[in-house]
C-alpha cells in the first residue's frame, strides 16, 4: 500500500459550496483510500527564518493510502478546489 499526502492550495477561482465538500468527502470515504485530513491553522516558522519559504497559500491537507495511484488521481480530479479552478499537490510518502 502506498501512502500519499495531498496539500490543498487556497487558490480556487470560484467559491466552493458546502455541498461540494460534503459530496467529495462522501466519495473519498467510500473509496477506502481516504485516511483523514484537516484545514490548516496559523503557522509559525522555527529555525532559519531568512531562508524559509512562506506557506500561506496552503489551506489544508488530506492523507490517502492507495495501491493504484491512477485510481486515486482520477478521484482527486473531483476535489472541490480542483473543480473550482484551484490546485492540489499529491505527494507520495516514501517507505522508510
Amino acid at each position: 500500500m502506498n501512502q500519499y499526502l495531498l496539500l490543498i492550495e487556497n487558490n480556487a477561482t470560484t467559491p466552493i459550496t458546502p455541498e461540494q465538500w460534503t459530496a467529495f468527502f462522501a466519495r473519498a470515504s467510500a473509496s477506502g483510500y481516504f485516511r483523514g485530513g484537516s484545514e490548516l491553522g496559523a503557522t509559525q516558522i522555527l529555525g532559519n527564518t531568512d531562508t524559509a519559504h512562506p506557506i500561506d497559500f496552503l489551506a489544508g491537507y488530506m492523507r490517502y493510502d492507495a495501491e493504484n495511484k491512477e485510481d486515486l488521481m482520477a478521484s482527486l480530479a473531483e476535489h472541490p478546489v480542483v473543480a473550482n479552478g484551484g490546485s492540489v499537490h499529491l505527494i507520495e510518502m516514501p517507505k522508510t
